[in-house]
């Protein structure tokens, strides 16, 4: 194992939208001092804490990498991507010293801690280093064959898909893969076989090295940490979701415009999406709870502002496969425009069980921040203070 290729290929390899968020904070809140902790949701075959030594070995190799002048070049002719971001990664690299790895039983505790401009992008990299040396432990021949005897039932399922009649707007798919996949071989394999099979539905992928290689869309605007943060950016608590989105509009100028909606609940989310955020975002993301449901209650707020629907977005991104993808099209894409964002189900369906794990933000310039979940057991949080009074101040039910 130790004679394994490191697993972090590039710098690029991480989602876009770590990169997006990347530049919006740095450029509204440089001097944030954040911490992030990885957490695993579900029960590994094998104690996570035994890779402890190898996770190390690999941090110490990320932190050895720098942006290469092609890399560079492809971020500048992303049009929301902004020179001076840039200048910034042409100098960034990650430091060792705020990145901490321990055993704690048979778990793994890695913490990142430190001004968030240099930490935050740690996440992504961290989630795929632990995926990759977790499975390298597997019979990987086994996993291959059925990894692509899966990946040629999905072909046969969208092109069988694809002759059926269509709804008003197209079936458009993403892939969401990259923090949780079986491996970075395995993954980028996945990514070239869909654009070549399948390029009248697989439209991008989050992982923007993938992009840059295969000539794809890279697809991603925001996520939970960025609407977190502003809890402890000096707002009113109940005000940090309009000062998230009105910092995002700042910033963009109209590109990259789906918002998240799960950081407080839905209902408390359009409670502040009101006409002037409603017209500026294009569309909006589910990642929890029932996403039916979820997109009903977007489709009667565009309603009740009177907005046309069919020019808005609604992106799913929560634990789909193709299955549940085509059922919500089937559903909705005769309202609205509708993308699928498919992650695990795509760059980790080789007849083993993924690990659930996350790294998620916990506390931003020395105050607790939290997600308030639509599902049951995403909430994370460590300060049940904190999590109460946010409860109380967007009325929302205990998950």
């Amino acid at each position: 194992m130790k004679d394994a290729a490191p697993v972090v290929r590039s710098l690029l390899e991480n989602d876009l939208y770590k990169f997006t968020m990347w530049q919006a904070l740095l450029h509204s809140h440089p001097g944030a001092q954040t911490e992030y902790a990885f957490n695993c949701r579900n029960t590994p075959a094998y104690p996570l804490a035994q890779l402890q030594a190898d996770v190390e070995r690999e941090l110490d190799h990320l932190c050895t990498l720098s942006f290469t002048e092609d890399e560079l070049a492809y971020l500048r002719g992303l049009r929301y991507i902004k020179s001076d971001f840039v200048d910034f990664l042409t100098v960034f690299r990650f430091q060792r010293r705020f990145i901490e790895v321990k055993a704690e039983g048979d778990a793994l505790a890695i913490v990142a801690r430190g001004p968030q401009v240099h930490v935050m992008g740690f996440e992504i990299y961290v989630l795929y280093i632990v995926n990759e040396l977790y499975f390298r432990r597997f019979d990987g021949d086994a996993a291959l064959a059925e990894g692509r005897r899966r990946l040629s039932g999905k072909i046969a399922q969208l092109r069988a898909f694809g002759e059926q009649a269509p709804c008003r707007h197209p079936f458009e798919f993403f892939d969401f893969g990259l923090r949780r996949r079986y491996s970075g071989a395995w993954h980028e394999e996945v990514v070239a076989t869909l654009a070549r099979e399948a390029p009248q539905w697989f439209k991008g992928t989050s992982n923007v090295y993938l992009a840059k290689q295969y000539g794809l869309v890279p697809i991603g605007t925001m996520a939970h940490e960025y609407l977190q943060s502003y809890q402890s950016f000096g707002v009113r608590l109940r005000d940090f979701q309009k000062a998230a989105l009105e910092g995002w509009v700042q910033e963009y100028r109209g590109d990259l415009g789906v918002a998240l909606t799960d950081v407080v609940g839905m209902d408390a989310f359009l409670a502040d999406f009101d006409l002037y955020f409603a017209k500026l975002f294009d569309g909006l993301r589910h990642d929890s709870g029932d996403p039916f449901a979820w997109g009903e209650k977007a489709l009667a707020h565009y309603a009740k502002l009177r907005l046309d629907a069919h020019t808005k977005r609604l992106v799913f991104s929560d634990g789909l496969d193709l299955d549940r993808a085509f059922t919500l099209y089937r559903h909705f894409a005769d309202r609205t425009m509708t993308g699928f964002g498919i992650g695990t189900n795509l760059s980790n369906d080789v007849g083993l069980t993924p690990l659930n794990i996350v790294m998620k933000l916990m506390t931003c310039n020395g105050q607790p921040v939290a997600k308030l979940s639509d599902a049951p057991g995403k909430t994370l949080c460590k300060d049940e203070t904190f999590l109460a009074y946010l409860r109380q101040v967007f009325n929302h039910g205990r998950p």
